[in-house]
């Protein structure tokens, strides 16, 4: 049976990432349930294929799911070196193969780390998204020369599949990040009213006198105006209000 008929045999496999989505918890578990389906792909009885996804965001720490230990060392080791199959896929949207790395000199300092690890061939493939974000799957191999054509063809279309499910899990971590980041600004802003509250019920000044009270303090000691406030309530959660800044006097 080709490779070709063994992924036919899969069920289909855009509908069970996009299951995936719905089922994870967040985009890390999306990315782990990716990385599985992805070894299941190229995964024969001849040798053991390790897989890794690597997730590249704009500020934002890069997001690397992977099959085993020695799959997560060597997606690190890439990112670290802004190179190797991985990264270089990733950044150009193309198909990096390489069929020996005691061989082949295209990614030196990386050649060297995989084959210390065991790792002789490597496969890196893109997923296509459609914002800022770049990501690709990554097969690792202890044969030299363990991709054929029929695995790289293979490993495209399993990308290509997986492209518009990954987009699903990034634009509901964008939603979820961005209702974070309401949430803990609202917290931020309530723990900084209710600190005011205290500096006016204690100074006996407006709102906007208060406030002015709690940012000069908090320039002069270096804190963040929400760290402040913070301090402030829990300096009068046991105790009568007795805190005294360095900051201008209400008028």
């Amino acid at each position: 049976m080709s490779d070709t008929l063994g992924f036919r045999s899969v069920p289909d496999t855009r509908s069970l990432l996009e299951d995936l989505v719905v089922v994870s918890a967040d985009l890390d578990e999306f990315l782990e349930g990716l990385v599985g389906a992805a070894a299941a792909i190229l995964s024969d009885d001849d040798a053991e294929i390790l897989t890794s996804v690597t997730l590249l965001r704009p500020r934002t720490k890069a997001t690397i799911a992977s099959s085993c230990q020695t799959a997560r060392r060597l997606a690190d080791l890439q990112h670290r070196f802004d190179d190797g199959p991985c990264m270089r896929a990733a950044a150009t949207g193309r198909t990096v193969g390489v069929k020996d790395f005691a061989a082949d000199a295209t990614f030196p300092l990386y050649s060297s780390a995989a084959v210390q690890r065991g790792i002789y061939s490597e496969l890196g493939v893109p997923v296509q998204l459609d914002g800022p974000e770049r990501a690709a799957v990554n097969y690792y191999s202890r044969r030299p020369g363990a991709f054929s054509d029929a695995k790289v063809e293979l490993a495209e279309l399993f990308a290509e599949k997986a492209s518009t499910p990954l987009r699903l899990a990034l634009r509901l971590a964008r939603l979820t990040e961005k209702a974070d980041h309401l949430a803990a600004a609202m917290e931020s802003r309530t723990t900084i009213d209710l600190a005011a509250g205290v500096i006016m019920a204690q100074n006996r000044c407006s709102q906007e006198e208060a406030i002015e009270i709690l940012r000069a303090a908090s320039s002069a000691r270096n804190m963040k105006l929400r760290d402040l406030a913070s301090n402030v309530l829990t300096s009068t959660a046991d105790a009568p209000v007795s805190t005294h800044f360095d900051g201008p006097s209400p008028t």
